[in-house]
């Protein structure tokens, strides 16, 4: 039988050397190539494709979402599996609907990576129980009336009132003394969280639902 061909896309050096440690020593599982972005993962694909892909959900140039949408529409014999650190409920749902077919957080035991990507390869879509456990929850309360300001953390809120402010991400990460990439991972959460595709819609609605002023 032949190895399941696996590919990493992450930015972290360490992420994909661990990953390049535990693979090796797998007589079922092949790394065929890691990737530090998505401009390389995708002019990588053109020249050959994995099996299985392990996807970071933030990268440099890509979110996870875009990459997992492109791949699906081009490639879609690869499966692809978000590896984060993010368990968060609208990310695992937002990469579902883009086309990935797991969910995996960075922090799992080795063995149940290499269950994900065993499944995945099978044709299942595999969720760690514990993110099962969260999607149920959050479904269950779907269709009850909640306040949305309490699904920001007080960060979010902060920069949503900077955004309504019509800042630039760079203006506010100087403002908050913190990276132009960080203030950028907070304005994605956002998007997400109110479910929203631009900035101007975001902030429209942020202000219809009292969560900001202009």
């Amino acid at each position: 039988m032949n190895p399941i061909r696996v590919a990493i896309v992450d930015d972290h050096p360490l992420i994909r050397k661990g990953l390049y440690n535990m693979f090796q020593y797998l007589d079922n599982i092949q790394l065929t190539a890691t990737y530090a972005d998505g401009r390389s993962l995708l002019e990588g694909l053109k020249e050959q494709q994995p099996d299985i892909l392990l996807l970071d959900i933030h990268l440099p140039d890509h979110s996870g979402e875009t990459l997992a949408r492109l791949i699906s529409r081009d490639h879609p014999a690869i499966g692809v599996i978000a590896l984060t650190n993010l368990d968060n409920v609208y990310y695992i749902r937002s990469m579902f609907k883009a086309g990935a077919r797991g969910y995996v957080l960075k922090t799992a035991p080795e063995e149940v990576i290499v269950e994900a990507i065993q499944k995945v390869y099978n044709g299942e879509r595999f969720m760690e129980g514990g993110l099962r456990e969260l999607v149920l929850q959050a479904s269950l309360t779907d269709g009850v009336q909640r306040n949305p300001q309490l699904l920001l953390t007080k960060r979010e809120q902060e920069v949503l009132q900077l955004i309504a402010s019509n800042l630039t991400s760079k203006e506010i990460a100087e403002s908050l003394f913190l990276s132009k990439r960080t203030i950028d991972h907070h304005r994605n959460n956002l998007l997400l969280k109110l479910n929203v595709k631009n900035t101007a819609a975001l902030i429209a609605k942020a202000i219809k639902l009292g969560l900001a002023q202009t």
